[in-house]
């Protein structure tokens, strides 16, 4: 995919969540919630300061994030959903070393 998002916007992948829930029960797409939970696929520059200097961002491409219920604009690239979104619209990093070692 040839595709850069510029300033400081990011690409997402949404992360799909289970189709059970804990009991068992099997949840319909219909009734399904967006996930709120995704992949930095590319990122921009960075935005600018007051003084115009390039400040860099704090997310990489294949950080696991989580975003806003309502956050970024779905896009289709090359048959797959994004969400292009700025960086301020990211509530979280998820720590891959701290999710093993709870699990």
């Amino acid at each position: 995919m040839g595709f850069r998002p510029l300033h400081d916007r990011v690409l997402v992948r949404r992360i799909e969540q289970d189709d059970k829930t804990a009991g068992g029960i099997i949840i319909p797409d219909t009734a399904k919630e967006k996930p709120q939970e995704g992949e930095i696929v590319a990122t921009g520059p960075g935005g600018r300061d007051e003084k115009g200097e390039l400040v860099p961002l704090d997310v990489k491409a294949g950080d696991r994030v989580l975003f806003g219920k309502w956050s970024g604009t779905e896009v289709k690239l090359d048959g797959e959903d994004y969400l292009i979104m700025k960086e301020s619209d990211i509530l979280g990093i998820i720590d891959k070393s701290a999710t093993a070692k709870a699990a």
